[in-house]
C-alpha cells in the first residue's frame, strides 16, 4: 500500500541545496511519495534509471525510505538500496557501481525531529531553481521498476583504508555523535595504526550526547575532554551523515575547517605546485593567504556545499571547502565531501609534516575571530541582508557582495549572509586582536539594529 499523496509537495521544506524539515510539520511520508514520482519523471525524461538509495539513522529515515523507494519503483525506476549509512558512502555506491543518480534520506546535522533529502542525478545534484522545478512535476507509473538491496559497506571501507596506507601510530579520538558513521569507523580504525579512542559510535537519531554538528564548539566538549584526558595526539568528529568533519588538537583546542583545509592545502601542495584550492567567503583570510604563500591558488567563492563543489570543477581545483566543515577532493576521490576520507587525509598530512596539529595550528599567523554565529531568523533573510549592503555600499563600505556580505575595515572583515540550509542569519568576524574583533561585532549589531534586528 502506498503512502497517501497530498495535493503537492510542501515548499516549506525546501531548501537551496537540499530538502530537510521537521517530521509531520514540514514533511511526512507522502511528501516522500511526491518526490520520489517527480524524481522518476525526471530521470526517464533524460534517459537515467538506476537509482540509489540510503538513509542515515534518523527515527523517521525507515518510513520515509519505504515511501521513496516505493515511488521511484511505481515510476520505473531500478533501485538499489544501499541501507544505513553515511551519504559518502551512497555517493561511494554510486561512482563504484555505475549508478544514474542517488537520494540520501537525512537531514545532516539539523535536529533530532527532522529530515530531508539530498539528490543527485547523473553528475549534478539537484538544487536551486532545478530542485524546485522538480519538486512542481508530478510522478506518474511507468513499467520496469524494481528494487534490489546491495551493500558497499566492505568496499567503501577497503578504498578507506586503502587511502591511510602510509600513517604515523597516532592516538587518536574519534567523535561520532552518534551519527551514521559510527559502525564504520569502528571498522576503520582496527585498520589503522596506533590507538583509537571511539565516542559515541551507536548509531542513534535522537543524538542522546550532544548535537551531531562539529561547526558547533560546544559540540565538541566531549571530544575536547577525551584528546586531553586520554594524551591523544588529536581527535576527529563527524556531523550526523558523516559529510563534514571537525578537529581538536593534542591540546584540546578546536582546529576549524578553514585551519584544516590550510594544512590539507599545504600538503596537496607539494606534490601539486600551483594547484587551485577553493575555499567559501566564511574561511579566515589566513586560508586565503596560506595557500597563496605556498604557491598555490587561492580562490574565494559563495558558501554552500554545492555551491563548492561546483566552483570547484568551474576552476579546475583540487581541494576545496568551507568553515562548516565540508571538503572536497578532486584529486581521485570524485569530488564527494567525504569526511571519513578527509579524516584519512587529514592523518596523512599531519604523518608527511612531521609536525603535531598543535604545532601546525600554533604556527599559524595569529588573528582572533567569532566562530561561525547562526542566528535564527524568521523573517526575509535575503531582503535583510541587501538592506544592510544597501546601506554599507551608498556609506562607501568596501563590501564583496559574492555570497551575502564581507565587509572589510580597518580592523579586519566581517560577514553577514542568510543560511542556505536553515532559517538562520550566518554571522562571522576576525580581527588582528580582540579590540578589534570587539569592534567589528559592534559595527555587526549596529547595522542589524538599523535594519530593526537586535542582536544579542
Amino acid at each position: 500500500m502506498h503512502a497517501a499523496r497530498p495535493a503537492r509537495f510542501n515548499m516549506a521544506a525546501v531548501r537551496s541545496f537540499d530538502i530537510r524539515g521537521v517530521v509531520g510539520r514540514d514533511l511526512d511520508v507522502g511528501d516522500a511519495t511526491l518526490l520520489g514520482g517527480a524524481y522518476a519523471t525526471l530521470a526517464r525524461e533524460q534517459g537515467l534509471k538506476r537509482i540509489g538509495v540510503g538513509r542515515d539513522g534518523r527515527t523517521s529515515g525507515p518510513a520515509f525510505e519505504a515511501a521513496l523507494v516505493a515511488a521511484l519503483v511505481e515510476g520505473g525506476m531500478a533501485v538499489t538500496r544501499i541501507g544505513v549509512g553515511p551519504t559518502p558512502q551512497l555517493a561511494f555506491a554510486v561512482r563504484t557501481l555505475g549508478l544514474d543518480g542517488g537520494i540520501m534520506v537525512t537531514a545532516s546535522h539539523n535536529p533530532p525531529p527532522e529530515n530531508g533529502f539530498k539528490l543527485l542525478l547523473g553528475e549534478q545534484r539537484i538544487h536551486g531553481a532545478a530542485l524546485k522545478a522538480l519538486l512542481d512535476r508530478d510522478g506518474a507509473a511507468a513499467p520496469g521498476g524494481s528494487v534490489e538491496e546491495v551493500s558497499v559497506t566492505d568496499a567503501y571501507l577497503e578504498a578507506l583504508a586503502h587511502s591511510a596506507s602510509r600513517l604515523s601510530p597516532f592516538k587518536v579520538a574519534w567523535d561520532c555523535g552518534n551519527g551514521a558513521t559510527g559502525p564504520m569507523v569502528e571498522r576503520l580504525t582496527q585498520r589503522l595504526p596506533g590507538e583509537h579512542v571511539l565516542l559515541y559510535t551507536d548509531i542513534d537519531g535522537r543524538f542522546p550526547n550532544h548535537h551531531a554538528d562539529p561547526a558547533v564548539e560546544a559540540n565538541m566538549r566531549d571530544l575536547q575532554r577525551a584528546v586531553v584526558s586520554h594524551g591523544c595526539d588529536l581527535g576527529i568528529a563527524f556531523d550526523g551523515d558523516g559529510d563534514r568533519v571537525g578537529a581538536v588538537d593534542g591540546s584540546g583546542a578546536v582546529v576549524w575547517a578553514d585551519q584544516m583545509l590550510l594544512l590539507l592545502a599545504s600538503d596537496l601542495l607539494k606534490d601539486r605546485p600551483g594547484a587551485t584550492v577553493v575555499g567559501d567567503v566564511k574561511c579566515s583570510r589566513v586560508l586565503f593567504d596560506g595557500v597563496a604563500e605556498r604557491g598555490g591558488r587561492a580562490v574565494m567563492v559563495p558558501s554552500g556545499y554545492v555551491l563548492v563543489r561546483d566552483a570547484m570543477r568551474r576552476e579546475g581545483a583540487l581541494l576545496g571547502g568551507e568553515l562548516s566543515g565540508h571538503v572536497f577532493y578532486n584529486d581521485g576521490w570524485d569530488g564527494t565531501d567525504d569526511a571519513m576520507y578527509v579524516a584519512m587525509r587529514l592523518l596523512l598530512a599531519i604523518t608527511r609534516s612531521g609536525r603535531s596539529l598543535a604545532e601546525f595550528r600554533n604556527n599559524l599567523p595569529r588573528t582572533v575571530a567569532t566562530p561561525e554565529y547562526r542566528i535564527p531568523f524568521a523573517g526575509d533573510r535575503r531582503a535583510l541582508v541587501a538592506d544592510v549592503g544597501e546601506r554599507l555600499l551608498a556609506a562607501g563600505a568596501e563590501v564583496n557582495t559574492g555570497d551575502g556580505l564581507r565587509v572589510n575595515t580597518p580592523d579586519g572583515w566581517w560577514m553577514l549572509r542568510a543560511s542556505g540550509t536553515e532559517s538562520k542569519l550566518t554571522i562571522r568576524c576576525e580581527s588582528g586582536d580582540e579590540d578589534g574583533l570587539e569592534r567589528l561585532m559592534s559595527q555587526v549589531r549596529r547595522e542589524l539594529r538599523l535594519s530593526g534586528v537586535e542582536l544579542g
